[in-house]
């Protein structure tokens, strides 16, 4: 299948490395141009030094997705140097809690609810209101398959992934016809995010993985690449999952 973003402009946080990164090159060999936004502008500098051609179609903005006045300055930066938002991919995320859920300090609470949860709605207000509203477009938020159940360790995490998946269908639910909005919920990737749960036990991990390897930053980026393009143009309001096959493993309970 031949993808074509010819013309189209996305904006894609947490864009200087891993999955946002990966889905940036994608969209910009399909022909779109991409904004590039994450919080470092040493990081988006490395990041943009990744393109090697059609540098006119790639721009960076700085910016903490946790702060509604920073996604508004992304969002017009973007209309500046580009004129139009047709895709928006709410990539970034933080994780700096491993615990119980009633171990949280405030703190870690917040930010990661202000950079996983309230970060989209930030981004989305913003470029609805700058375009999508008039013009139509397609939003694509990054869950996880951890919003889909339980785990230890990383339940708040988790539970901001959830909310995530419902922001999904609500949004989806509000916007239609004009604006498409979908998630993808990856398993676990070979990222720096996730660094510190399959560093130490990759091959341990792998063995309990139906495809026996852990994702990379490509295979969401072709699953994201196919669900803000026109191929994916009767679906809104769901959630792909892109895991290895994990969630499909047996729960060793007796039917």
């Amino acid at each position: 299948m031949n993808i074509s973003l010819n013309g189209r402009v996305a904006i894609i946080t947490g864009a200087s490395r891993g999955i946002g990164l990966a889905v940036a090159h994608r969209i910009h060999e399909a022909g779109g141009s991409v904004m590039l936004t994450s919080r470092k502008a040493d990081n988006l500098a490395e990041a943009l030094a990744s393109f090697s051609s059609n540098l006119d179609r790639v721009a960076t903005a700085t910016g903490h997705v946790g702060r509604s006045e920073d996604a508004q300055h992304v969002i017009d930066a973007t209309m500046e140097r580009f004129g139009r938002v047709d895709i928006l991919i709410n990539n970034a995320a933080t994780n700096p809690y491993f615990g119980p859920l009633l171990e949280i300090d405030d703190t870690r609470l917040q930010k990661t609810f202000e950079i996983n949860q309230a970060s989209i709605i930030y981004h989305c207000r913003a470029a609805y209101n700058a375009w999508m509203k008039e013009h139509g477009g397609v939003i694509l938020n990054v869950a996880s398959i951890g919003g889909l159940g339980p785990e230890p360790g990383i339940g708040w995490y988790n539970v901001t992934k959830a909310a995530v998946i419902h922001i999904t269908k609500q949004l989806a639910y509000e916007l239609a016809p004009a604006i498409r909005v979908n998630a993808v919920a990856p398993g676990l990737v070979r990222t720096e995010l996730a660094r510190g749960l399959w560093e130490n036990g990759e091959s341990e991990i792998s063995a309990h993985i139906p495809l026996r390897r852990l994702g990379e930053p490509d295979d969401i980026a072709t699953i994201c690449l196919t669900l803000v393009s026109d191929a994916s143009s009767w679906m809104t309001g769901q959630t792909v999952v892109v895991d290895g096959g994990t969630i499909n493993q047996p729960t060793g309970g007796v039917g």
